[in-house]
């Protein structure tokens, strides 16, 4: 989910050099959302793994 994270804001990044505004704001908004649901899904996996075994 990272990866796809880091995909899409090399294409904003890219977008917005070459002067693609909607595409860069697009994808730019993507990659915030995938990288939020990254960092959530990677605190409730550290969460899960501290957890005794019953």
């Amino acid at each position: 989910m990272l990866h796809y994270a880091l995909i899409f804001f090399v294409v904003a990044i890219i977008a917005a050099v070459l002067g693609f505004g909607g595409i860069a704001g697009a994808a730019a908004g993507i990659a915030k959302i995938l990288f939020f649901v990254f960092l959530i899904l990677f605190i409730v996996s550290l969460v899960m793994g501290r957890r005794p075994r019953v």
